[in-house]
């Protein structure tokens, strides 16, 4: 079996770009660490419990960090409860009101996301840098085509590449007169042409984490092609080292299609990775249905691992030849199954997805255990 591994087909490698790297609590972003994968609750959070049963649910899709507005003074004093609920770094999300961020930054966020152009004075901006400081903080320049300075709207006369990235070497100047370099940039807009040409400008331009995303995107489906089109050709360039998909859908579901095109592209593989076909007359079972119930049923799976499930024998051997587990219709009712890309057994209609599930489950296990089996010979 040659299962999907871009290490071994220099075709598929993506070359990261080069950068430094800055942890988030406990998190490292950029450099050679993993491209984290992001969302943002939607909650009021003054509503402790409702955004912290969010944030589990965040958490168990595979979120790595996760924004939190702080808009008053009520929502940075419920942060500190939250801060110490939640089992992943919190970014506290900060607009105008410098002291928002001085409170986030003592109720134990480990990253405020600012524009250091709308904080105030830089005396405002000193006060914030100096309490990321004492508090161990990184900070987000989030800058935004929406919201770019009405000076950068008159020299351009609209938003444009230039002016995002001129705004965004602005914002980082503040930070780094006074001697603070534990920062990412974000160079957003809801057009995809504007933000991926700002974003490959920016690339060249600074040495800092990129923080990725489209943003305002859409709804699920229409987000998730939206921002699959606009990160995805970023990240083929190698560039990002966290990302966020924003959507009008339920923050789990970012994490989902976030680890979704990085799987795509062999950057980050976590979970079942599904082959299936669109299905058509030749089918020997309800493909869609079945793959719905399995990915439903297999989100608890965390071990990458591949698995093919195709209506017929058309294509059905050949890409269970590239997966751990292949499941392929046949007559009567009566279904192949391979495993590592060989002809194992036959399954009925009637046993196949709770089967199938069962297989996977083991073949996490299986996986897990020789991973710990090999970090163990590593170690001794």
């Amino acid at each position: 079996m040659s299962d999907h591994n871009p290490g071994l087909r220099p075709w598929r490698d993506i070359a990261r770009r080069h950068c430094r790297q800055i942890m988030v609590g406990n998190v490292p972003v950029g450099g050679d660490a993993p491209i984290t994968v992001q969302t943002m609750t939607n909650t009021l959070t003054t509503d402790i419990q409702g955004t912290i049963d969010q944030i589990r649910r965040c958490e168990e899709a595979g979120a790595d960090l996760i924004r939190v507005s702080c808009p008053d003074v009520e929502s940075t004093t419920a942060l500190k409860q939250i801060v110490r609920a939640s089992n992943i770094p919190i970014i506290a999300d900060i607009h105008f009101h410098y002291k928002r961020a001085l409170e986030a930054a003592d109720a134990g966020a480990a990253c405020l996301r600012i524009n250091p152009g709308n904080i105030g004075s830089a005396a405002r901006v000193k006060e914030v840098v100096d309490a990321a400081k004492s508090n161990g903080c990184s900070i987000r320049i989030g800058v935004n085509a929406g919201s770019l300075e009405k000076d950068l709207l008159e020299k351009y006369g609209e938003p444009c590449p230039e002016a995002l990235i001129e705004s965004a070497l602005d914002h980082i100047k503040l930070l780094q007169d006074q001697d603070f370099h534990e920062y990412k940039v974000a160079v957003k807009a809801s057009d995809v042409f504007l933000a991926v040409a700002a974003y490959m400008g920016l690339a060249e331009a600074v040495d800092c984490p990129l923080h990725l995303g489209i943003t305002e995107a859409g709804g699920l489906r229409g987000g998730t092609v939206k921002s699959a089109i606009g990160m995805g050709n970023l990240l083929w360039a190698g560039i990002g080292d966290t990302i966020r998909v924003s959507l009008s859908a339920e923050p789990e579901e970012e994490v989902r299609v976030g680890y979704e095109m990085l799987k795509t592209l062999g950057l980050r593989t976590r979970g079942v990775r599904v082959v299936s076909c669109p299905s058509c007359a030749r089918q020997g079972f309800d493909v869609v249905k079945t793959v719905q119930l399995l990915e439903e049923r297999l989100q608890h799976i965390r071990t990458p691992l591949s698995l093919s499930v195709l209506g017929c024998v058309v294509n059905g051997p050949g890409e269970a030849r590239e997966t751990h587990i292949g499941l392929t219709g046949g007559g009567n009712g009566k279904h192949m199954v391979y495993l590592s890309g060989v002809t194992d057994h036959h399954v009925q209609d009637a046993d196949m997805v709770d089967h199938i599930v069962k297989l996977v489950e083991a073949k996490a296990a299986e996986l897990e255990a020789e991973k710990e089996a090999s970090e163990g010979v590593k170690a001794a």
